[in-house]
């Protein structure tokens, strides 16, 4: 007989405690030999030297190969089991993608080889700039951003050199969305610009007339995502974006939530100047725990000439690094870009092809509106209307018997599910922000909903103590989160 505890997806919480290395070290050796220094130590050295000892734990091998072991099993991964966080796109990355990466041409080459001896690797990463050019309909593109925050300052540092070519450097005001990525404003003042926020409408979309009353001569840019953080798409996008340059600024489109358009619509079409894409999300890369990641950024002409530089270009049969380029704001990154996240991409978008390509975004969309509709009756639903590729819900209906998003999530830990993005967007009250992604089975999408719904079922029931008391199988519990980022123990102290 199947364990009832096991009957959504077996991953339930933590199984074993694992101590830190220091308290698994016994008394021996250190595991590395340390020796000193035969002679005097020079002046421009005296400094660094070390006042104490190194305090590595004596450990074997075996002994430190099975701690770290034991600690990867404590992580929830894609692999593992269903993984919803919102406006997060952690979907299952093909293996297939993992053997291009490892082909020994690709994973032994170095950034400072000579051009000639790297044209195969300079084909991959200039056909994945075709690409991304054409899918997102802003045919310039750089490959060389880190992630999806570093293409946004990118992004914002183009649209600076864009005004100030034109005599407009008054322009330093960035119009965000309060529902947008909190990077967002964040690399809006790395730029040295401005931020103001714009208050959504009731349905959660941008208010044109909000819009309106900001727009002025010192406009730069809207930094808009499309679909945005409720999972709603923005229906008024081409007049957003014509009142945006009638007043002389430009629209930076943030291009995490690409996974809901891929194939279907292109963002240049609608009107958006700049945007990045998180190929470490839309175009699969494992990237959770903060990297990799990679956030080329593609461009209309009118941001062409800005781009940084070294780009690809091809001339004649060869692949050339173009290092120098007057206009262009520079290098950002000490290479073409995050060589193992593109030639990932590049395999992914090469195994659906132009024939089928759109069915990324449109799985992703069906399979985000069928969670929506299975739980919209028993948890609160925020904006009406079909979602995009994620669905909003909220603790409203729980809420009234004591009942909160955080009980709800650490519940579904216990019921074998790592929960969805909570508190965010954070126009909403109690959110529950759930990504299914088109890589899940509706057998997955069943069982997520079947817990969700049980949750609902002993809220109602009764049976608050047990929701308020999770996660309870875990040896790690209710983490104080916030403390812990603020006053992080990074040196282990007998």
């Amino acid at each position: 007989m199947i364990n009832p505890d096991y009957k959504y997806s077996g991953t339930c919480g933590i199984q074993h405690e694992e101590p830190l290395l220091f308290e698994h070290a016994h008394d021996a050796p250190e595991a590395l030999n340390m020796p000193g220094v035969d002679g005097d130590i020079s002046p421009e050295l005296a400094a660094f030297a070390r006042k104490r000892p190194t305090n590595i734990p004596g450990l074997s091998e075996p002994e430190t190969v099975r701690h770290f072991v034991r600690l990867s099993q404590w992580n929830h991964g894609i692999e593992t089991g269903f993984y919803p966080l919102g406006s997060c796109t952690m979907k299952y990355n093909p293996r297939v993608n993992e053997q291009v990466v490892r082909l020994p041409g690709l994973a032994h080459i170095h950034p400072d080889q000579p051009e000639e001896s790297v044209q195969g690797a300079l084909e991959l990463l200039y056909e994945l700039q075709q690409w991304l050019g054409e899918i997102s309909g802003l045919p310039h593109v750089t490959l060389q951003p880190a992630a999806g925050a570093h293409g946004e300052l990118v992004g914002l540092m183009m649209i600076r050199a864009c005004l100030d070519a034109r005599g407009e450097s008054n322009r330093r005001k960035v119009l965000v969305p309060d529902s947008a990525h909190g990077t967002n404003p964040a690399s809006a003042a790395l730029c040295g610009m401005q931020t103001v926020e714009l208050k959504s409408g009731a349905d959660g979309r941008i208010d044109l007339d909000e819009l309106k009353a900001h727009l002025d001569g010192d406009t730069a840019a809207l930094m808009m995502t499309n679909p945005n953080t409720a999972g709603a798409f923005e229906s008024d996008i081409r007049e957003i974006c014509q009142l945006v340059h009638d007043a002389g600024g430009l629209v930076y489109g943030d291009g995490a939530n690409l996974n809901a358009l891929v194939g279907v619509a292109r963002p240049g079409d609608m009107g958006i100047d700049c945007l990045h894409i998180n190929v470490h999300k839309t175009f699969s890369t494992p990237h959770g725990g903060g990297g990799p990641g990679g956030g080329p950024v593609v461009v209309n002409e009118t941001l062409a000439p800005y781009l940084p530089v070294p780009r690809i270009e091809k001339q004649g049969s060869q692949y050339k690094l173009i290092h120098h380029d007057q206009q262009s704001i520079g290098p950002v990154l000490g290479s073409a870009g995050q060589i193992g996240v593109m030639l990932r991409a590049n395999a992914y978008i090469s195994a659906f092809g132009r024939e089928h390509l759109h069915k990324i975004a449109e799985d992703a969309v069906l399979n985000a509106n069928y969670v929506l509709h299975r739980l919209k009756e028993r948890y609160h639903v925020p904006f009406e209307g079909l979602c995009k590729h994620e669905c909003l819900l909220t603790d409203e209906y729980q809420n009234s018997h004591g009942v909160k998003t955080l009980d709800i999530a650490k519940r579904l830990i216990d019921l074998g599910f790592h929960p969805m993005t909570v508190y965010f967007p954070l126009i909403v009250h109690g959110a529950m922000l759930i990504e299914p992604t088109e890589t899940e089975s509706r057998e997955t999408l069943d069982a997520f909903c079947d817990a969700m719904l049980e949750i609902a079922d002993q809220c109602e029931a009764g049976e608050t103590e047990m929701l308020h008391d999770a996660p309870v199988k875990p040896f790690r519990r209710r983490l104080d989160e916030t403390q812990a980022a603020r006053k992080p123990v990074l040196v282990w102290q007998e």
